[in-house]
């Protein structure tokens, strides 16, 4: 079992692999908003409301699934898994988070080739475009709030607005401004709170 949130909070029990599968297929499947919306809601579930997790256990998790290749999401709900259960859980997690939204993914696709030439379909798409951004900006702020506070607001400002730059600005590939981020992290003393 991780560490709880707080010292003031007992931990939660572990999970049993079936608890894990509920709620990744509740979560995982049924959040809308993309990756981005699913990660929030599951941050909040996993760490503020059921305490199974930690806000840096969480974290850690959210930055490897950033970093592996393919769905990042899946890699996220594997490693969160992999926390709660070991082999189990991180197996019990990605089936609960893959199969029901294949299927959606299928009829949706589906009943867009239907739909591409219609207008009122094509302002919802535009429409869900521009809340994914936001949803993305509030995942990020919802991740990165935890460790705004004391001395280490300057950080986080700092990282995410060179981060912001090196990819907007320069085109850097996100995935190397993640692993130059964590590089630059290990060697930055550590704060006093």
């Amino acid at each position: 079992m991780v560490e709880s949130t707080s010292a003031a909070h007992e931990p939660a029990p572990a999970p049993s692999p079936g608890r894990i599968a509920n709620f990744f297929v509740r979560y995982g499947n049924f959040t809308l908003g993309g990756g981005s919306a699913t990660s929030a809601v599951m941050h909040r579930e996993l760490v503020t409301k059921r305490r199974w997790l930690s806000d840096d256990s969480f974290a850690l998790c959210f930055a490897l699934g950033r970093l592996t290749p393919g769905t990042n999401l899946l890699a996220n709900c594997t490693a969160l898994g992999w926390l709660l259960r070991r082999l189990p859980g991180a197996i019990s997690a990605l089936l609960a988070a893959s199969i029901p939204c294949t299927l959606m993914v299928v009829i949706l696709t589906a009943l867009f080739r239907e739909w591409q030439d219609n207008r009122i379909a094509q302002a919802a798409i535009h429409g869900a475009i521009a809340a994914a951004v936001a949803i993305t900006a509030k995942t990020s702020w919802t991740i990165a709030r935890p460790h705004y506070k004391g001395g280490t607001r300057w950080r986080v400002v700092l990282i995410g607005a060179a981060a912001f730059l090196a990819y907007v600005a320069l085109g850097i590939p996100a995935i190397y401004i993640l692993l130059l981020a964590g590089v630059v992290g290990a060697f930055l003393p550590a704060a006093q709170s």
